[in-house]
């Protein structure tokens, strides 16, 4: 019979080794060790990465205020003790998660004491009242990634931004100052920063500006108000990825965007912009943000930006490089989409997120829209050089009228090698119907098109 001591071969582990391999369980796991035997008893506090969250801590209907604030202090307790057993030894990452209940005044010990310490990869999750974050934050030699989110607005007073070797920034819902365009201060510290995301920060409203020269990714959200900022500016020659959702600005001084291969952009009209909306006057001019743009290769249009096309843009620039566009249509007509498919001579895949068409007095047109009330075939269409044409969310319309719009597309894009289009029926049998009718369908510009009706939605 083996004897249970020679069968422990992980106690027999050198300390550091034993605590690298708590590191990879929760914190509150690993802490569970700690009475397996007196060398356990704190080794899972020597741990390179502590995660602390107190969002999961869930209380009965009939627990009382008095007992959850009892609970609460155990978890802050269990936290203190950590980082007291610890010590000044070096930190590899931090991640904290912990909403109403958790004493404002004990969570910025515990971040300035992980910043000193050299952390380099510091998560923050914290949803309190009352809580203004430390400005120590921004002013670090060591953090490569940093994450703030928190469920209600947060405040930091950012006066300097320093942290040469931050990689990785994510902002959601934090209000950065009390004035000034902080985004291009937090740009303007942070000499090595490739991903960038802010989602709902808050600084100056009227002038916001990113300007970085390392910048690769880039996610900014900004429609939270109903208002138009006046200046917004991009220096960020080497971004590959956009996502950009905001109102449209009085101006775009600067837009450049050399090597940009994907963005998702959702420019939006105010209230007051819908109100004053018309065919024979613009309302807003995002055209020097469409030229900073144009190298881009793969481009989703959000259904508000169809909209700000048609009465915010002077005019569309040519996009040599793109061969796939995304449309997002829901509530907006299709007046922008002509002049914009034109622009796009190498298109090679179209895709119609959704397939929303809202009748506009521009579908009698020639070119003024993508359907046929013209009775003409428009030219956007008919020199059309794309190869797919992907349809998803079909029927949300009207089976018998999205139907139609396809066989149009059908009988008029000459280059048209496959469609796919995804229906989400409660039947099978509609999905072979749909296919059979479109099979049988004489009178196509591509006699060779394969179609490919399929059952669901894609995103699911």
């Amino acid at each position: 019979m083996i004897s249970s001591k020679k069968m422990d071969r992980i106690s027999n582990l050198p300390e550091a080794i034993i605590s690298h391999i708590l590191s990879f369980l929760p914190t509150e796991e690993s802490a569970l060790t700690s009475v397996l035997s007196k060398k356990w008893r704190y080794l899972f506090a020597y741990r390179p990465n502590l995660d602390f969250d107190g969002s999961v801590i869930r209380f009965h209907p009939d627990t009382c205020e008095r007992e959850k604030t009892q609970i609460l202090r155990v978890f802050t307790y269990f936290v203190d003790r950590v980082l007291e057993l610890q010590g000044n030894s070096t930190l590899n990452k931090f991640s904290l998660k912990c909403g109403h209940g958790v004493e404002p005044d004990c969570v910025t010990p515990w971040i300035l004491n992980v910043l000193e310490r050299g952390v380099s990869d510091l998560d923050l999750h914290v949803t309190l009242a009352g809580l203004c974050l430390p400005s120590k934050v921004f002013l670090s030699k060591s953090l490569e990634r940093l994450r703030i989110e928190s469920e209600n607005v947060i405040g930091i007073d950012v006066e300097d931004v320093f942290l040469p070797k931050l990689k990785t920034l994510h902002i959601n819902k934090v209000m950065l100052g009390k004035g000034g365009d902080f985004f291009e201060k937090v740009t303007s510290g942070c000499y090595v920063l490739e991903e960038l995301v802010l989602i709902h920060v808050y600084s100056d409203f009227w002038n916001r500006s990113v300007s970085s020269k390392t910048l690769k990714r880039l996610i900014l959200s900004c429609i939270d108000c109903d208002k138009n900022p006046h200046s917004v500016s991009f220096d960020t020659p080497n971004v590959v990825y956009l996502e950009y959702s905001d109102f449209v600005a009085g101006k775009y001084p600067k837009v450049k965007f050399d090597s940009l291969v994907e963005a998702s952009v959702d420019l939006a009209m105010t209230s007051e912009q819908h109100e004053h909306a018309s065919y024979e006057h613009s309302v807003g001019d995002v055209t020097d943000f469409l030229m900073g743009i144009r190298s881009v290769q793969t481009l989703f249009v959000s259904a508000n930006t169809l909209e700000v096309l048609t009465f915010c843009c002077d005019h569309i620039p040519v996009f040599h490089n793109m061969f796939s566009l995304t449309i997002q249509t829901c509530k907006s007509g299709w007046e922008s989409l002509p002049a914009l498919v034109k622009k796009c001579p190498n298109l090679e895949t179209l895709v119609f997120d959704g397939f929303s068409h809202t009748y506009t007095i521009k579908c009698e047109d020639v070119d003024g829209c993508l359907c046929k009330f013209s009775g003409e075939v428009p030219t956007c269409l008919s020199s059309s050089p794309v190869k797919v044409l992907q349809i998803t969310g079909f029927g949300e319309a009207g089976v018998e009228t999205e139907t139609e719009l396809i066989k149009y597309f059908l009988e008029t894009m000459p280059q048209l090698e496959l469609l796919i289009i995804y229906y989400d029926t409660l039947f099978d049998d509609d999905v072979i119907e749909l296919s059979s009718e479109l099979k049988r369908f004489p009178t196509k510009a591509s006699p060779s098109c394969e179609i490919q009706v399929i059952f669901g939605d894609p995103s699911s």
